[in-house]
């Protein structure tokens, strides 16, 4: 039986004297604690404010392996791994996220670390010349993958060469980054006003005053998120770089649609898993099981902060491309032809909705969440954006999988999958 909803724990929204919202999740007898760090200092924020390639990435990377201006990043890694604690960052085109976890009887050490890590960078010319040089071989090296082509190559074709969320920068251009340029990226994007927190606690008040304290530090400055100012998308209909040789091809197939708060969003989240988001999805079934065309096909609805899309991914056999292709769209028009068997729905919906599940088994799943929903919000959940907004999309995402019908799949196949504004994308051979 499908879960009618969730209950979640209670968000308490904490807004610093600098202006840095806490949103903190109780989460007692977990004895696990997280403090995860969300700044609008991703790689789109670089482009469009027309700073070096690179920059984005190298600023997070740096607060991650770098050292500080009190500890080198040998003695940052050694006494966070002589209390069993870890951190992690991640960047995409909008957001720098960095997450930090320990056990809570560690907390205090861990927060230390915190305060080193984010507060205390030093950015040494030694350490950005090294970095820099590491980073330009390894891109070069994922650049031979044909799916990473790929996937650079249809951001492009899907946003413009140029848009912030197309551009892809040679690898060299790595080696123009130098301490400056880091650190100023650093000092503009890194502060309060660019930044929200999420965090899961237990019940001991000590160490709630303790973490408060901590962000409070945090320079007012920093650049708030908002609208980028982006340029209009300008899609290509096809790109194709022909590989002599290749034994597989990697397609991406999709198209610009909205992002998550388009009221049709849930709904082609529906029909994206349909068509690749599961085992038993009909490119699955069609590419891999009918044809043997492939080990694996997957689609997905894809939001960003200034927009959404589309897309359809996988390897196929080089000689098998073009037919592959074909079955895409083949089963796409069956979307908008046929109504399809409400048993095959239903397995849809039990898997969208048993997915939510999983990620909600635990606190650092809920962070997550109420993470992704504030970032959706447009804002840093200086309010409300956090608070129960994390369980009331939930809610009405589970409702409406719940009841979403065979004749609204087709009637929004109808409107988003024909094949006009669609762009492909191929490395490979044809």
């Amino acid at each position: 039986m499908i879960p009618r909803g969730v209950e979640l724990p209670e968000v308490e929204t904490v807004v610093l004297a600098n202006g840095l919202p806490v949103h903190l999740i109780r989460t007692a007898g977990q004895e696990v604690a997280r403090v995860s760090l969300v700044w609008a200092a991703g790689s789109a924020v670089q482009t469009a404010a027309g700073l070096k390639p690179f920059t984005a990435s190298a600023t997070l990377n740096l607060l991650a392996e770098g050292s500080t201006s009190g500890l080198s990043s040998h003695e940052i890694a050694e006494r966070l791994d002589f209390v069993g604690s870890y951190f992690d960052v991640s960047i995409d085109r909008d957001y720098a996220v960095a997450t930090f976890c320990s056990l809570e009887k560690f907390f205090a050490p861990t927060l230390e670390m915190i305060g080193e890590i984010v507060l205390r960078p030093a950015f040494p010319d030694d350490e950005v010349a090294l970095y820099a040089r590491k980073r330009m071989e390894r891109l070069a090296m994922e650049r031979a993958k044909p799916a990473t082509r790929a996937r650079e190559m249809f951001s492009a074709a899907l946003f413009g060469d140029g848009h912030p969320y197309g551009i892809s920068s040679p690898e060299s251009d790595y080696m123009s980054l130098g301490r400056a340029d880091v650190a100023r990226f650093y000092e503009r994007y890194y502060g309060a006003a660019g930044c929200f927190a999420v965090c899961s606690l237990g019940d001991d008040s000590a160490q709630r005053e303790a973490l408060l304290a901590l962000l409070a530090e945090m320079p007012c400055g920093g650049t708030a998120a908002g609208s980028g100012g982006f340029p209009e998308p300008k899609s290509a209909a096809r790109r194709v770089e022909q590989v002599e040789g290749a034994v597989q091809s990697a397609i991406r197939v999709g198209r610009l649609l909205f992002p998550r708060e388009h009221p049709d969003f849930v709904g082609m989240q529906v029909v994206a898993t349909i068509l690749g988001g599961y085992f038993g999805s009909r490119l699955t079934q069609n590419l891999r099981e009918q044809r043997g065309y492939t080990y694996g096909v997957m689609a997905a609805m894809v939001n960003l902060r200034e927009a959404g899309y589309l897309a359809i991914a996988s390897e196929v056999a080089a000689e098998a491309t073009g037919d592959a292709i074909e079955q895409i769209f083949v089963e796409m028009e069956r979307l908008r032809v046929e109504p399809m068997p409400e048993d095959e729905l239903e397995n849809v919906r039990r898997s969208m909705v048993g997915e939510v599940m999983r990620i909600l088994d635990g606190p650092f799943g809920i962070v997550d969440v109420v993470i992704e929903n504030i970032q959706i919000s447009g804002g840093r959940g200086g309010s409300r954006e956090g608070e129960g907004s994390a369980r009331d999309y939930i809610n009405r995402f589970i409702a409406e999988v719940e009841s979403i019908s065979p004749e609204r799949v087709m009637e929004l196949a109808r409107r988003y999958l024909g094949c006009e504004g669609f762009t492909t994308v191929v490395v490979g051979r044809e």
